[in-house]
């Protein structure tokens, strides 16, 4: 195992039980990178959500549809969040 990685979780498609596999650093930083970018477009959703709300005659299909994406998003976001945090056994 390199120096500065962790243990994460990966799926095995013929298990579907998780499996450790070592992050490395260049890992690390692509993951960061990623949930910088998803934290920003998750602020832009709910700002577009609140402007949406607030003005007369919104459509509320589309509302909807944002509240949806920002919500994949979240959860992405936690999984992610998962993977650079290390584990920690009680």
């Amino acid at each position: 195992m390199e120096p500065g990685s962790r243990w994460r979780p990966v799926v095995a498609l013929w298990k579907r039980w998780p499996i450790l596999v070592a992050i490395n650093d260049n890992e690390r930083q692509d993951l960061q990178v990623l949930l910088e970018r998803l934290q920003q477009e998750h602020r832009d959703l709910d700002a577009a959500i609140t402007a949406l709300q607030g003005s007369p005659g919104a459509d509320l299909l589309q509302v909807q549809r944002l509240k949806k994406r920002k919500l994949s998003l979240k959860d992405r976001i936690g999984y992610i969040e998962d993977q650079l945090t290390p584990d920690i056994i009680a």
